[in-house]
């Protein structure tokens, strides 16, 4: 598959990508590897790895970028406020989301600690190195149509550190043998800050759009 971004890190101690797959033919067993994963720092202080969910006959992936608080204290991927979100746009978008697998680049929470809250922090390239034959596993194993990535991580880790967000979400391309359609990442819209000229109804009304072109690539 693509190389996700330029290498500015030492290369991690991943597993191969293939042999993840191979030795773990159903995502039961990888999820079970994948719990045991510390590639990367992001496994201490967190309550453990958020593998993807959902059915392996799903049609549609949707690739995120990490879990968030929430998700990492439930171990179950857009279960927050980012979630709730999304499961909403998937209705207007006419998307089941019990009939789409979810996921994300890194299965880590990188936060950082503020008192007693874990801030959210961006994570690293060696991070979605880290974690790329967990996603590269479960791409394979499901076998969707159409890949959605959500927010510009997800979109990097899978089309290359070239992809801009700005001027490429929405477009649907040729991936790998399947379809991707890139969007922004609902936790966006939660940000969306009126004083920096960003209209929160407007942003969500966008990003039902790119559902929906995602959802006609389907028939």
């Amino acid at each position: 598959m693509t190389e996700p971004l330029f290498s500015t890190e030492p290369e991690s101690s991943t597993p191969d990508p293939a042999a993840a797959v191979s030795d773990a033919p159903t995502l039961d067993d990888l999820r079970e590897r994948a719990a045991a994963c510390t590639a990367c720092e992001l496994y201490e202080g967190t309550t453990g790895t958020v593998f993807g969910t959902g059915p392996t006959t799903a049609r549609m992936m949707f690739v995120g970028e990490q879990p968030g608080d929430q998700e990492d204290r439930q171990l179950s991927p857009f279960v927050g406020p980012a979630g709730k979100l999304l499961d909403g746009a998937l209705v207007e978008a006419g998307i089941a989301r019990e009939d789409a697998y979810v996921t994300n680049a890194v299965k880590h929470f990188s936060f950082r600690r503020q008192g007693n809250r874990r801030i959210h922090q961006t994570p690293k390239v060696g991070h979605v190195r880290a974690c790329r034959p967990w996603l590269d596993g479960e791409l394979a194993l499901v076998r969707p149509h159409v890949v959605v990535t959500l927010g510009a991580t997800a979109g990097k880790a899978l089309l290359g550190s070239s992809f801009r967000i700005t001027s490429e979400r929405g477009e649907a391309r040729e991936w790998e043998g399947t379809t991707l359609v890139p969007t922004i990442h609902p936790s966006a819209i939660l940000r969306a800050d009126p004083a920096r000229g960003q209209d929160g109804d407007e942003m969500r009304a966008g990003f039902v759009a790119d559902l929906r072109v995602a959802a006609a690539l389907l028939g």
